[in-house]
């Protein structure tokens, strides 16, 4: 059979598949979800990290140099969303998806943004400026972003036999990756009133001062305004 004919089977198998969809009582993981019709519909909150720059990192750093600063942003950022109790869902080139699901989800999210934030300024960025001038002399320092919102979304199983994995559909996965990008230092954590409006007021609160970290403002979303809030706090781990 033709290549050609067999996209036209792979198409034509998905459009006639029926669903057979479950709620999930966890984050799956790739086998829990059958390939052919497989999916589980989840309430849950997904946070991704995004570094800055990583082009401009790639174009003016040494390459070993730009590796080393992408592994320790992703790696401790991994670290940190296991450490709130998310799970890791994907890596995708210099950004990171955790997932988040259980009753105080949106709180350990948001924490785990501060977290993040916390990470880069404190560690990462001054650590490799210490180390390496090309880092001190370039024209970017190291940044993230970080964005958060929640809602049910509905985890299906896409790809090959052999070479798949899970693909996230619905309004939460893909405003937090639009968050992510947003900059606007010293700003780098952002969240959906969904999200601020049901968190613990130790997330929304500094613990000593008793500070707002968060402020509201209106954003643009697929032509909606909505509300979003933003943080410049950080939060050591």
């Amino acid at each position: 059979m033709a290549l050609s004919d067999q996209l036209k089977n792979d198409v034509q198998s998905t459009i006639n598949q029926q669903w057979n969809i479950r709620r999930g009582q966890k984050v799956p993981s790739t086998s829990d979800v059958a390939l052919t019709g497989g999916a589980v519909e989840l309430d849950a909150t997904f946070l991704y990290a995004d570094l800055a720059s990583s082009s401009k990192m790639a174009k003016e750093l040494d390459r070993r140099v730009a590796a080393k600063i992408l592994k320790s942003f992703l790696a401790a950022s991994a670290r940190l969303v296991r450490h709130n109790g998310g799970n890791i869902v994907s890596f995708d080139g210099d950004r990171i998806l955790g997932v988040f699901y259980g009753n105080h989800k949106n709180t350990s999210a948001a924490k785990c943004a501060l977290q993040i934030k916390y990470a880069v300024e404190e560690i990462i960025k001054p650590r490799f400026e210490t180390k390496y001038q090309g880092v001190r002399d370039a024209s970017f320092s190291i940044a993230h972003g970080v964005g958060i919102d929640t809602g049910t979304v509905l985890a299906v199983r896409a790809g090959a036999r052999g070479n798949n994995d899970l693909i996230w559909i619905g309004r939460a996965p893909n405003l937090a990756a639009k968050l992510s990008d947003l900059r606007d230092a010293p700003y780098s954590s952002f969240i959906t009133a969904s999200v601020y409006n049901v968190m613990h007021e130790s997330s929304k609160y500094s613990g000593r001062t008793k500070k707002r970290m968060w402020e509201r403002l209106d954003w643009e979303f697929l032509g909606q305004n909505i509300h979003i809030y933003r943080s410049s706090w950080q939060w050591e781990p």
